[in-house]
């Protein structure tokens, strides 16, 4: 069970305590605080969520010693001491994930991770953490404590590779797999004692069927498949299929009950892997569906790139299957939204995707935001206006097969590189190989808004005054257009040191449809050091206190101030109920 802060809890013993853990806390949005009883710990540990006690380390080992079971089963547990100088991996330290949550709360902390786990003591690769991070599953899973202390002990490990899963370097490579003491394959093996087999999860399926089919056929076939060809079943990743058949109830429940990732193709696609790979044309696919095949083609895509075919098509009389093997690992691209990058404005998943990424490419100005979210993570850095750059370096690694984390400040599909990637993926015709997912951020515009109040309660309209990308006649008449409908207007990127006249000439478009009076509110670096806030008017707004960190507001013909706060009413007070 892997402790993550999507499941974290922080349990303070004393009142010092308590308030180093809401600072922590701070930065785990998802997370919580609750007074520390053994009450608390017993619920939460059946929950099998991660712990954080603050305080001294006998409490926290006496209130858990009744509730220990075993490493695959106790959740992950840190403690620190009230002062917050040292953070201790206590339990679950590698399967729970331990280690790398006291790693990064340290960070954040400023001070050095106490870790006491062996193979971290000893500087070697922990086996069951290089199984979790590429994959692979270790089996027998009795055999692992066993396995790992003898690994400790001789300081080495002999590795026969049948599936080329990066390795170590610290681990040696052997010709033949007698010789070695991990053999990495999907196959059926009959392993002598001590020695483990890593399981890559590397095999994927296409299946095609007669519609109606039942579960219990589907399972049925595959399995007769695997069995035939000697193949483990834990090594299966996923299937493919005609997008069609994905829906259908018998395919749906087979693969909820697998766990496996369903990839749905439509049938241009598989009509054009069967042309591009010359493979077999069935008639009767032809027929009933419109793809020249459905099982080999929908294996190879998705198993992704360099994917190669190890069973060709097998049928019964209501099933066809045939499996592929992927020669990389799929990758995955999180196109993350920071917000204004301050942790409290951050989402949960974002913070999620981050922990999770290996790779972390974004504008240096945005990384620096979260250093201590990404420290020990491999990075990429390109400046403004080198958005392509950065979008096709996201891409370069996930293809590669690395999780990789692309940030945009705000939300990446507002203004972001969402767009961006998508764009490029049309053009790759890579769109299937990696997992790809949008995570949302607040953005600029929400951050904007709060901070001067409700300027925002009724239609808006947001326009970007940059010209790099869009012609200013195209800009200038949607202002026009969002001035004679009163939009509220959003102004991002109102005035640069290249376009220092761009702000001017907006706000004398406004003023032909807006009195000088209206509200306008300005909003400068939302959320990080230097945040200012002014409400000001059309007639009078100070452009030159505006910079590309700022937001204007300009409000609508029923906008008001009031105090310090900008206001567009929506039309309650007048509504009949």
């Amino acid at each position: 069970m892997a402790a993550s802060p999507e499941s974290l809890i922080f349990l303070p013993v004393t009142a010092r305590a308590e308030r180093l853990a809401h600072r922590l806390a701070d930065h785990f949005p998802e997370a919580r605080v609750e007074p520390f009883s053994r009450a608390a710990l017993g619920s939460n540990w059946r929950k099998g969520v991660g712990l954080v006690i603050l305080g001294a380390c006998g409490v926290a080992v006496r209130t858990i010693a009744p509730l220990l079971r075993n490493k695959k089963e106790d959740p992950a547990v840190v403690v620190i001491d009230e002062s917050g100088r040292h953070v201790i991996s206590l339990l679950s330290g590698h399967l729970g994930g331990a280690n790398a949550l006291a790693r990064e709360l340290a960070a954040i902390l400023g001070t050095e991770p106490v870790i006491t786990t062996a193979s971290d003591l000893a500087g070697l690769p922990a086996p069951d953490l290089w199984a979790e991070d590429h994959g692979a599953l270790l089996r027998p899973a009795d055999r692992v404590p066993a396995f790992v202390a003898a690994y400790l002990e001789r300081g080495k490990l002999r590795v026969f590779r049948e599936y080329p899963l990066p390795l170590p370097g610290a681990w040696e490579e052997v010709r033949r797999p007698e010789e070695a003491d991990l053999i990495i394959s999907y196959r059926r093996l009959e392993l002598p004692p001590g020695k483990l087999q890593a399981v890559p999860r590397v095999l994927y399926l296409g299946v095609g069927f007669n519609r109606g089919t039942p579960a219990e056929t589907l399972a049925e076939a595959v399995s007769a498949v695997l069995t035939r060809h000697g193949l483990l079943e834990e090594a299966l990743a996923g299937v493919g299929t005609l997008s069609s058949k994905a829906e259908e109830e018998g395919f749906r429940a087979w693969v909820s009950e697998k766990g496996l990732r369903v990839f749905p193709f439509p049938a241009e696609a598989l009509s054009r892997e069967v042309e591009e790979r010359g493979l077999s044309v069935s008639p009767a696919a032809s027929q009933s569906t419109g793809a020249l095949a459905v099982a080999e083609p929908a294996a190879l895509l998705a198993a992704g790139r360099r994917a190669r075919l190890i069973v060709a098509k097998e049928k019964t009389p209501e099933v066809t299957v045939a499996l592929a093997e992927a020669r990389s690992r799929r990758g995955r691209l999180s196109l993350i939204g920071i917000g204004t990058g301050e942790p409290a404005e951050m989402t949960p998943a974002a913070r999620r995707a981050l922990r999770e990424a290996t790779h972390v490419v974004g504008y240096g100005r945005y990384l620096d935001l979260i250093r201590p979210l990404i420290s020990g993570k491999e990075t990429f850095e390109a400046g403004m206006t080198r958005e392509v750059e950065r979008a096709e370096k996201a891409i370069e690694l996930a293809l590669a097969g690395h999780r990789v984390a692309l940030v945009s400040g705000g939300d990446p599909g507002i203004y972001g590189l969402a767009g961006l990637v998508f764009e490029l993926l049309r053009e790759k015709g890579d769109l299937a190989a990696f997992e790809i997912e949008v995570v949302p951020g607040l953005t600029a515009l929400n951050a904007c808004a709060a901070r001067l109040g409700a300027p925002l309660m009724h239609d808006f309209a947001v326009v970007s005054l940059s010209d790099r990308l869009t012609p200013w006649e195209t800009i200038e008449r949607r202002l026009r257009a969002a001035a004679e409908a009163d939009f509220v207007i959003v102004l991002y990127n109102p005035r640069s040191r290249g376009r220092p006249e761009h702000l001017e000439r907006a706000r004398r478009i406004l003023l032909e449809y807006r009195r000088p009076e209206t509200p306008v509110g300005l909003v400068r670096a939302a959320g990080r050091p230097g945040e200012t806030v002014l409400v000001t008017t059309l007639g009078t707004l100070p452009v030159e206190k505006v910079d590309m960190q700022t937001t204007v507001f300009v409000g609508n013909s029923e906008t008001f101030v009031l105090g310090p706060w900008m206001v567009t009413p929506r039309g309650y007070r007048g509504r009949r109920f």
